[in-house]
């Protein structure tokens, strides 16, 4: 058998590369990991984690506003957007530094530094080459930044947890989870916010009722969408930036930002030196195993463009330790993945659409609640929340559970595992409900 300096030789320490280098030491393994930039990948430095610190000091915008509602006289307020940016980056730091002593605690070796593919057992980082008997990529995806002219005056969710102000007019481009939480976020500061896509649907992938919900309520905050609007250039002037696109007249703005989508980063990797395969968008090809065309060569999370979510990455990494190293063959389940977008007000989703539902099972019943919650009635809010649940009519079984309202993704998660369990509608109809909150219209729905 060949010696090898490592079992494990991981590239990229995010959320999968970091609990499959973790586990597969538990296991006995000898692993290393080498990340470029700093560990804790996307998720912890400019992704999941610092975006919901920023929505949670959106949402005070609201709530201080509300107060007096609810009997607090809060007195005049100010923000102070380097204080929360300041305090965001410092638990950023924090949580960080823990997975890189949970990583030193486990006996992982790491190196701070670019690595890169030679072969099927080796790996070149910095001046030295190492070999190892299995390779992991967990080296994630980038923001995609359109090829229009001027788009270098744009930024990405790269950049936009180290803005020195917030900018007066921010353009967004894109209509997914990434542009509608920023677009929610920098609203409730105070910014002037329109939101342009290249098609007149936000949100593709969630049920059509509930992203509708989510447009008339931002357009009614405010927020500005300019449909089948393609980017034709970012010019500089005296006053800021001008967009131009096409089908829409210019918008000025001080601050663009691109939330296009993700492009798998396996640029300059080396995988072409030992034949790892790439699909059509530059992902690596992987089979039930996270196993590459390559078989000592596997990956993980978003650089394979399954399914884009952290939660997802972390699944796939604990299943390919306990498989190559714990003697526990386990494979990811990708059905029922709940998803969430902390827009204003958030999103929670499992299962099926509608029009999923429909298609694939033909005959289906929708059950809703529109309503509006206690604390809005209160405050004067004429924002509702909408529930809905899908059934497969021939087996009574619930097969999607779609939100949108205060609190939806943590009402969500709980209801996601009757989903993920096949319960049937008359299991929500016979549990008590637990009153008053807004979770339990999810048993009342007749």
């Amino acid at each position: 058998m060949p010696d090898f300096d490592y079992d494990l030789f991981v590239i990229g320490a995010g959320s999968g590369g970091t609990r499959a280098a973790r586990v597969s030491a538990a296991h006995g393994a000898r692993v290393a990991v080498a990340e470029e930039y700093r560990v804790g990948g996307t998720c912890v430095i400019r992704g999941c984690v610092p975006k919901k610190l920023l929505v949670y000091g959106a949402h005070f915008a609201e709530d201080l506003a509300d107060a007096r509602h609810f009997g607090w006289d809060v007195g005049e307020t100010t923000f102070d957007w380097q204080r929360l940016r300041d305090n965001v980056l410092r638990e950023v730091d924090r949580i960080s530094t823990a997975y890189t002593e949970t990583l030193s605690n486990h006996d992982v070796e790491i190196f701070h530094e670019r690595a890169t593919i030679t072969g099927p057992n080796s790996v070149r980082v910095g001046e030295r080459e190492v070999t190892a008997g299995k390779i992991l990529v967990a080296v994630g995806a980038r923001p995609h930044v359109p090829s229009c002219p001027g788009h270098e005056h744009g930024i990405t969710s790269n950049e936009v947890f180290h803005l020195d102000a917030v900018p007066k007019r921010v353009l967004i481009a894109g209509a997914g989870y990434i542009a509608n939480e920023f677009a929610g976020i920098f609203h409730q500061f105070g910014a002037h916010v329109t939101l342009i896509n290249r098609t007149d649907v936000i949100l593709r992938g969630y049920d059509e009722q509930i992203r509708d919900r989510l447009l008339q309520i931002a357009t009614m905050k405010g927020i500005d969408f300019r449909f089948h609007a393609d980017f034709e250039g970012i010019e500089k002037t005296a006053d800021g930036l001008r967009v131009s696109m096409s089908a829409h007249d210019p918008v000025d703005a001080d601050l663009v930002l691109f939330a296009t989508g993700r492009v798998p980063n396996t640029e300059d990797l080396g995988l072409d030196s030992a034949g790892v395969e790439l699909d059509d968008k530059g992902a690596i090809k992987v089979d039930e195993d996270s196993r590459s065309s390559c078989a000592s060569i596997f990956a993980v999370g978003d650089v394979t463009n399954r399914v884009q979510l952290t939660p997802v990455a972390i699944r796939e990494g604990q299943a390919f330790a306990d498989t190559q190293f714990g003697d526990k063959p386990t494979r990811v389940d990708y059905g029922c993945i709940p998803s969430a977008v902390f827009s204003h007000p958030p999103i929670g989703a499992v299962g099926m659409t509608e029009s999923e539902a429909k298609q694939k099972l033909g005959s289906v019943r929708v059950y809703t609640s529109d309503f509006r919650p206690m604390k809005n009635v209160l405050a004067g809010r004429t924002e509702r929340a909408l529930y809905k649940i899908i059934t497969d009519e021939v087996t009574n079984k619930v097969v999607g559970i779609h939100m949108i309202g205060p609190d939806a993704p943590e009402i969500l998660q709980a209801a996601a595992i009757a989903v993920k369990a096949g319960l049937t509608k008359q299991a929500f109809d016979d549990t008590i409900a637990l009153h008053p909150s807004m979770a339990e219209e999810l048993v009342l729905m007749r």
